[in-house]
């Protein structure tokens, strides 16, 4: 029978964790939160240390945050290639561990789908280049009357925002620009175009709550992408080099979702989605030292894996108003094999 220690080799460390700044990730946060709290670990609220990736890597390449469930790569690989002051890389103090959620984060435009039938536009590059449609969507988008359309981008450091930017650059769209502002804010007014059929664009991700009112194939599509961004840096971004969506066998940029939610689908013979996004894993990123000094929450790290349903579920249910705390807290009791499997092994490595 394995003594007190044994069960709790995380007695008496405390641990810093943070959550990212966009809410469909605090569900995360919490099962990790829990978890090491079981194995005898005194966790910080992740909601005290809420940060965009623009502070959240620097934060824990220099100890003050032990680690985030919120990573996307290659989306956030940029960010490990920055300089601290002493000309050191922020990633050679960073550690990705485990295999949270493997492909988990589908990412793409939105276009209101009753307009894109009506004009014929199913991929960004064709709303660049029709000038009726583009006249159509200029009247009503965020800067009226200035001539282009002003799509609904990214919150500023979020990453998605500098690529969508390469993404404008590298594809030559003159007559898109990027609106970037705070999500939500943007969010509501694009589901409010949607419904009412008013032309609109918006940047989207999953697993989120965002797409059970955004609904490719009800009122809105997913838009195509007819040339997928390179790691040429058309903007010259620091880092810029790791925006490429093609993936690491050069293929990436394409989903498995078929025609009737995205239609550019239908031009591609394998019937794939030219989304323009490689699919991206949601993993964890730590403090190497702190992991050196604590292997039992490396092994956790490394053994738990999630569900891309079970957390949209989640973020639904939270955007409904139940807390991350609570979900997590519910999740763990109805996976509780599973979970004690995983904190087996932690405790082992210790």
């Amino acid at each position: 029978m394995p003594d007190e220690v044994t069960l709790t080799p995380g007695e008496g460390v405390s641990v810093t964790l943070g959550r990212a700044n966009w809410n469909s990730g605090y569900f995360q946060a919490e099962i990790f939160r829990q978890l090491l709290g079981e194995l005898g670990y005194h966790v910080s609220d992740p909601a005290e240390l809420e940060l965009g990736p623009n502070l959240a890597y620097v934060a824990m390449a220099e100890g003050q945050m032990d680690f985030w469930t919120n990573s996307w790569y290659p989306l956030h690989l940029s960010w490990l290639a920055g300089e601290l002051p002493d000309s050191s890389l922020v990633g050679d103090y960073l550690t990705v561990v485990g295999e949270q959620m493997i492909a988990g984060g589908i990412q793409g435009f939105l276009i209101t789908k009753s307009f894109a039938d009506e004009f014929g536009v199913y991929t960004m590059d064709e709303l660049n280049r029709n000038a009726d449609a583009l006249a159509a969507f200029d009247a009503t988008d965020p800067v009226p009357g200035n001539g282009i359309a002003d799509i609904f981008g990214c919150t500023e450091s979020w990453t998605c925002d500098n690529i969508i930017e390469s993404q404008i650059a590298f594809s030559g769209w003159d007559n898109i620009s990027q609106t970037i502002a705070g999500y939500d804010a943007m969010f509501a007014q694009a589901v409010d175009a949607a419904d009412e059929g008013v032309p609109m664009v918006i940047y989207m991700w999953t697993p989120s709550a965002y797409i059970t009112l955004l609904r490719p194939g009800d009122n809105v599509y997913w838009l195509g992408v007819e040339q997928i961004l390179d790691d040429s840096n058309p903007t010259g971004f620091e880092g810029g080099e790791a925006h490429d969506q093609r993936g690491a066998d050069g293929t990436g940029g394409y989903a498995v979702i078929g025609s009737d939610l995205c239609p550019a689908a239908a031009d591609h013979a394998e019937g794939l989605c030219p989304i323009g996004w490689v699919a991206a894993d949601i993993l964890v990123t730590a403090n190497t030292e702190f992991l050196e000094a604590n292997p039992a929450a490396e092994a956790l790290f490394e053994a738990v894996t999630l569900s891309v349903i079970e957390v949209s579920l989640a973020n639904v249910a939270q955007d409904e108003g139940t807390a991350a705390a609570d979900l997590a807290t519910a999740w763990i009791a109805d996976n509780r094999t599973t979970v004690d499997a995983w904190l087996d092994a932690a405790r082992a490595a210790s």
